[in-house]
C-alpha cells in the first residue's frame, strides 16, 4: 500500500464545526471522516460518469426511445401519475 498523501483545501468555518460535531459523536477523526466523503463523491461520480458513456453509446448505436415512450417511463417513477391532461399540455408545450 502507498503511504496516504497530505492534502490541504479551504473550508467554510460553519462545516469545520459541523465536521467536529459528526467526528466527536462517531469517536471519528476529521480525516477519516474527509476520507470516507471523498470516497462516497468518487464512487458516485463513477457511477454518473458510467451511466453517462452508457446513453452515449446506446444513443449512437440507435437504441432510443421516443418521446411518448420516455413520457411513460419517466410517469411510471412518480408516485403519481400525472393526469392525460396534463401529459397532453406538457407535449403541446415540446
Amino acid at each position: 500500500m502507498t503511504s496516504p498523501r497530505i492534502i490541504s483545501f479551504r473550508i467554510e468555518p460553519e462545516r469545520v464545526a459541523e465536521l467536529d460535531a459528526i467526528a466527536k459523536s462517531l469517536d471519528r477523526d476529521h480525516s477519516h471522516l474527509l476520507n470516507e466523503a471523498v470516497k462516497s463523491w468518487l464512487d458516485q461520480q463513477r457511477r454518473f460518469v458510467a451511466m453517462i458513456n452508457d446513453g452515449l453509446r446506446a444513443s449512437k448505436s440507435g437504441k432510443t426511445i421516443a418521446d411518448e415512450d420516455l413520457d411513460d417511463l419517466i410517469g411510471s417513477w412518480a408516485k403519481v401519475k400525472p393526469s392525460k391532461e396534463r401529459q397532453a399540455k406538457a407535449r403541446a408545450r415540446s
